[in-house]
């Protein structure tokens, strides 16, 4: 756990910024993310609660996929546990309830690490979480209406073309439905993470610029992780927006380290 206490340590040091010479004890840093923890768990647990009231229309958009594929293939996956119906109403809830609450969690989270952004940083709070949340319903939308459907009719294909019968399980179903969803949702926050960031002066442009290569490669390897096709257009249709994505929050981070040094010189001089 020693990597766990490093990393709070790092926070909460990041966390002392804007607050000049008051210094934080630890433990009141630990009931702040205490609370904030809180905070997130029971946004969380209340939007799956009233995903979990719609769970009907919830089974209907995890079997448009698969109809889109096969119209007969919703009626051939099974469960085999008494409780496998339950239990996937749970897991389409609890993937429903993140969607829902994910402009919440980002900022209680962004709330958590607020003192260490400046007044005039500070003004980027909302448009960054709008932009955030947009970016990853659309990232959600898009594993939802095209990176779902082919993956799923590239292994329906294969199976068909191997001889074999289809018995998949809704189970095994919902975990990747999960998977590509979130996972490409998630993905799709990386400029808002980088610029974030670059405003706690943990990254720099110039560190962006040496490491692009690098961080290009990654955004490729995780787009072939999230949909797993052998298809190349579907890699180059993921892959080749993040990295534009990326490349503008360079360029943004270029113009906040401009104007961040811009300000440190006129403060220089009037002192």
């Amino acid at each position: 756990m020693n990597w766990l206490s490093k990393l709070l340590s790092k926070v909460f040091k990041i966390r002392e910024h804007s607050d000049g010479d008051v210094i934080k004890p630890f433990l009141e840093h630990m009931e702040d993310l205490r609370w904030t923890l809180l905070k997130m768990g029971s946004t969380l647990i209340f939007a799956m609660i009233i995903a979990f009231l719609y769970r009907n229309d919830l089974m209907r958009i995890l079997q448009a996929p698969l109809a889109d594929v096969d119209p007969d293939l919703p009626r051939q996956l099974v469960v085999h546990d008494i409780a496998g119906a339950f239990m996937l109403s749970i897991k389409m809830s609890f993937q429903a309830g993140i969607v829902i609450a994910f402009p919440f969690l980002v900022f209680f989270l962004a709330d958590f690490v607020l003192p260490a952004l400046t007044r005039q940083e500070k003004k980027y709070l909302f448009p960054g979480i709008a932009a955030g949340t947009l970016l990853f319903c659309a990232g959600v939308a898009i594993a939802y209406f095209y990176i779902l459907p082919q993956t799923i009719r590239f292994f329906y294909d294969y199976t068909k073309a191997m001889g074999l019968q289809q018995m998949w399980t809704w189970t095994s179903y919902a975990s990747m439905f999960t998977w590509l969803t979130i996972g490409f949702g998630l993905l799709c926050e990386l400029p808002v993470v980088v610029i974030a960031l670059a405003l706690l002066r943990i990254v720099n442009y110039k560190l962006l610029a040496a490491t692009r290569s690098y961080a290009i490669t990654l955004i490729f390897i995780l787009a072939a992780v999230i949909a797993p096709t052998p298809d190349p257009a579907t890699l180059l249709f993921l892959a080749v927006p993040i990295v534009i994505l990326y490349e503008s929050c360079i360029w943004i981070v270029w113009l906040l380290d401009r104007r961040r040094k811009k300000n440190e010189d006129v403060a220089d001089l009037l002192n």
